[in-house]
């Protein structure tokens, strides 16, 4: 699933993909930006409460903190190919959200005795179950989807999630956006329909590139979802509390559909399986995220917005690099319109943020 930054209306402003943000370690209300959570497959976040935020001189050492978050999180989309290689898509998605909630809970009960327990009403419970549960499509939707098209395509489609939050707020809530904002959902249309017709890579299962693309779509969707929903609750509960609440509602449900699916966990001696569920866990979601929230002192979130569309060109480039999964020329074209389109809405929702800072 990354880190998102919103500001006081908005929830797409991205920092992100892979999902499980050890915002929890820190539940730092301090730092003037709270985090939330953001995705693995490079879909923005949404964070919250962003009056101000400081900023630092940034070090060499703070580029290679930036870049080498955005890179774990970037990798999630490889580890999870190297857990379909011995696992099923459901299996794969509940035991990482199984792992990351078993994470959650442990550090809720070390800090118990530190932190004050937040209460929540039956309404917030069953705004927290709804997200939950889409975020559990999300997950699903697309570590499936990297059953039927490549690491790129997946990762780039889901990375579309702002365009679908923003169009929410222009449908439903009736806010106004600038001509390019339209201009970019026309790129954004031309650009998937080039980066999926025009793939020549072939995934595991070939001949079902539609497929792929779709499942892809609806994890982008879910997770859309996902920060609309939490948006309701953001102001009232603590962010240690949204997460737990949520990935435990996510691992649930993935539990339950796993087991409908009659889709098990991978046998101990399927290694590889197992090393990649590990490392989605633990390299993409604790250290990638934890890299994420650590810069949020040094550059500013729109810096970090931007910098996450390089999270599909890194699972691009390592997608080449481990699986030799080229794209054709017509597909890297799209996939840069695609960018470009996900680009402009996220600098529409900058504006009000940037005029906060400065």
């Amino acid at each position: 699933m990354r880190f998102a930054v919103a500001n006081h209306n908005d929830p797409k402003l991205a920092i992100q993909r892979s999902a499980f943000s050890p915002l929890s370690l820190a539940n730092q209300r301090s730092s003037r930006a709270e985090l939330l959570y953001t995705t693995d497959e490079g879909s923005p976040a949404k964070v919250g409460n962003l009056s101000s935020v400081q900023t630092r001189s940034a070090s060499p050492g703070s580029y290679a903190l930036l870049g080498g978050g955005q890179l774990a999180v970037g990798a999630a989309a490889i580890f999870a190919r190297y857990a379909l290689v011995g696992a099923e898509p459901l299996a794969v998605a509940a035991l990482r959200l199984t792992i990351a909630s078993a994470i959650l809970l442990m550090i809720a009960l070390v800090r118990r005795g530190t932190a004050s327990t937040t209460r929540t009403t039956t309404r917030q419970r069953t705004l927290l179950a709804a997200a939950g549960f889409m975020m559990a499509i999300h997950f699903a939707g697309w570590i499936w989807s990297l059953e039927y098209t490549s690491v790129a395509i997946s990762t780039l489609i889901v990375a579309t999630t702002p365009l679908f939050t923003t169009l929410y707020d222009v449908l439903v809530l009736r806010r106004p956006v600038p001509w390019a904002v339209w201009l970019a959902y026309v790129l954004a249309a031309v650009g998937l329909v080039m980066v999926v017709g025009f793939n020549s890579v072939a995934p595991p299962i070939a001949g079902h590139a539609l497929l792929g693309g779709t499942l892809a779509l609806i994890g982008a969707i879910a997770i859309g979802a996902y920060f609309i929903i939490v948006r309701e609750v953001r102001s009232e509960l603590s962010t240690r509390t949204i997460i737990s609440h949520t990935y435990v509602w996510a691992a649930i449900v993935l539990i339950a559909a796993a087991l409908i699916a009659r889709q098990p966990p991978p046998p101990l001696s399927a290694t590889g399986a197992w090393l990649g569920i590990l490392a989605l866990a633990f390299v993409s979601q604790l250290l990638g995220h934890t890299a994420l929230n650590a810069s949020l002192r040094v550059f500013s979130p729109s810096a970090i917005a931007t910098a996450t569309l390089l999270e599909p060109v890194f699972a691009a480039i390592l997608a080449a690099l481990i699986f030799a999964e080229s794209m054709s020329l017509l597909a890297v074209a799209g996939g840069v319109l695609l960018l470009a389109a996900i680009g402009i809405v996220l600098r529409f929702d900058r504006q009000p943020l940037a005029r906060s800072i400065s």
